[in-house]
């Protein structure tokens, strides 16, 4: 949250994005997790005293007083119950990864913002990094033929295995391949995840999740045009498509895409106990 509002409320920034800024906060966190709720109050202290942003006690009283909602807590499980009254206020959102601790609680916030007519979307900041972005152009690579993608996996207990930091590579991944795969098969030693992704189409992607060694983030893309190798992270892209999202009510990408990220995610903590078994993605139903 600190980075976000570094860019949005600072013109000296290097990488400011105009449009935005972020004016009021809530004191959420994830008290869960340790390394998350420690820092709540200094990251509130740093925030008032530079920016001058409003602490609100509640998260009704401060969608009173803004027009849109960040999402930050970087814990999924506390997600869904922070989203409801940000819908229910009527309010665009964005839902920092990942976008819920379960693919149950996703398809409720889904649910519930569909009926109120509310936009929203979740993302990884790799999605819109320009490299990636290249990686999935169609100008650079022609028609996606399949991808490589791979990026730190440490595991946090009280999420499924990829959705804590996995979700970089994931996310990827489908920036690239896009939506439509149908089943997956894990690999998993101390150090590394290797999960295979079968397309409906009959393409392959791959991620891998590291623990050990460089921890990097990218991938490579096979195309028909030919291959491209991407690779790096910024939050400018992010910023840009935050900005844009707020003006417009216009997701940058389809909902369906973040929702399919989660099955994904949960079909390859079940296949975690059968190396090698293929398993089905979950149905993702709004009814």
């Amino acid at each position: 949250m600190i980075a976000f509002t570094n860019m949005l409320n600072d013109p000296d920034h290097p990488d400011h994005v105009p449009g935005c800024k972020v004016v009021a906060g809530f004191k959420g966190g994830s008290p869960e997790i340790e390394s998350s709720i420690s820092r709540v109050e200094g990251y509130t202290q740093q925030l008032q005293d530079r920016w001058g942003v409003r602490i609100y006690d509640t998260i009704e009283e401060l969608c009173e007083n803004v027009d849109g909602v960040l999402l930050e807590s970087v814990s999924g499980l506390p997600h869904l119950e922070q989203a409801r009254p940000v819908i229910a206020a009527g309010l665009p959102l964005f839902i920092d990864k990942p976008l819920a601790g379960s693919l149950a609680d996703a398809l409720e916030i889904a649910r519930l913002a569909k009926a109120k007519g509310v936009p929203w979307f979740s993302a990884s900041s790799l999605r819109f990094w320009s490299d990636v972005q290249k990686a999935a152009s169609a100008d650079v690579v022609g028609d996606v033929l399949g991808c490589d993608a791979y990026s730190p996996c440490a595991y946090e207990p009280h999420h499924p295995d990829l959705f804590w930091y996995g979700i970089h590579g994931v996310e990827i991944l489908y920036t690239v391949m896009g939506s439509g795969c149908k089943e997956v098969t894990r690999v998993t030693t101390p150090d590394t995840d290797f999960v295979v992704g079968l397309w409906s189409d009959g393409r392959i992607g791959t991620f891998r999740g590291t623990r050990k060694g460089n921890h990097g983030y990218g991938c490579t893309t096979f195309g028909t045009k030919g291959n491209y190798t991407a690779s790096g992270h910024s939050y400018k892209g992010l910023m840009e498509a935050l900005v844009q999202f707020f003006k417009t009510g216009e997701p940058p990408f389809p909902n369906e895409v973040s929702l399919e990220i989660l099955a994904f995610m949960e079909a390859a903590q079940e296949a975690k106990a059968a190396p090698g078994k293929p398993v089905a993605l979950p149905s993702i139903s709004l009814e």
